[in-house]
């Protein structure tokens, strides 16, 4: 892991294909459709409120964040501060779609909550997601398996910016069709391509290490 910090939304892009990721954050290409304009409007929705205190809990918007730790920073949505005995802190995330199977959406709001934690010395144990299409927040628990594979996933995409290397598309074509990468990224020809098998090799002994 090198002195680059690695934004925190980059993760919830690994998490669901490492090859997006890789387009991404290493040959710097995007392309916008409209779920992403979509979401960027509801960000902005979200980032134009104000800080409030209502009682014993205090809302602070558009919180940066940041991890020596980790190499990671960035900015989260909301941070709910619940003024106890002890302090207690829960992370806020907002997203245009609906709750997912996959831990995709986790893994970001954990990576928060462990910047979180680093920057307040603090142990943050829940958090949650709101989904605007469904209109419900749905809690989430930092519990140690969500940690460990929010650690890896860091770890990982670290590597991949570090390689320089692009990873071939992944294996769950339903998720190509979903990618607004995919005339850049042309994972049906990349498929084909006998070169695939080659970028497999070359992250071989990295998925066994």
């Amino acid at each position: 892991m090198d002195d680059y910090f690695l934004p925190i939304s980059a993760l919830q892009h690994y998490a669901y294909c490492p090859r997006q990721f890789a387009l991404i954050h290493v040959e710097q290409v995007w392309e916008e459709n409209y779920f992403t304009a979509d979401g960027n409007r509801l960000h902005q929705r979200v980032d134009t409120g104000e800080a409030e205190q209502r009682g014993g809990k205090r809302s602070e918007r558009s919180v940066l964040l940041r991890s020596e730790t980790y190499k990671l920073t960035g900015k989260m949505d909301l941070l709910e501060v619940i003024e106890e005995q002890v302090i207690q802190f829960y992370p806020v995330e907002y997203k245009r779609g609906k709750p997912k199977k996959e831990d995709w959406d986790r893994i970001q709001l954990c990576a928060q909550a462990l910047c979180i934690e680093e920057m307040r010395s603090v142990e943050v144990r829940v958090g949650a997601i709101w989904y605007w299409e469904t209109r419900c927040r749905v809690p989430v628990v930092f519990d140690e398996t969500l940690r460990q594979k929010t650690q890896t996933v860091i770890k990982n995409a670290h590597n991949i910016r570090a390689s320089g290397k692009t990873p071939a598309p992944t294996d769950i074509k339903k998720r190509c069709r979903a990618c607004s990468l995919i005339e850049l990224c042309q994972p049906d020809t990349f498929r084909i391509d006998k070169s695939a098998n080659y970028i497999k090799e070359l992250f071989k002994d990295e998925k066994t290490s």
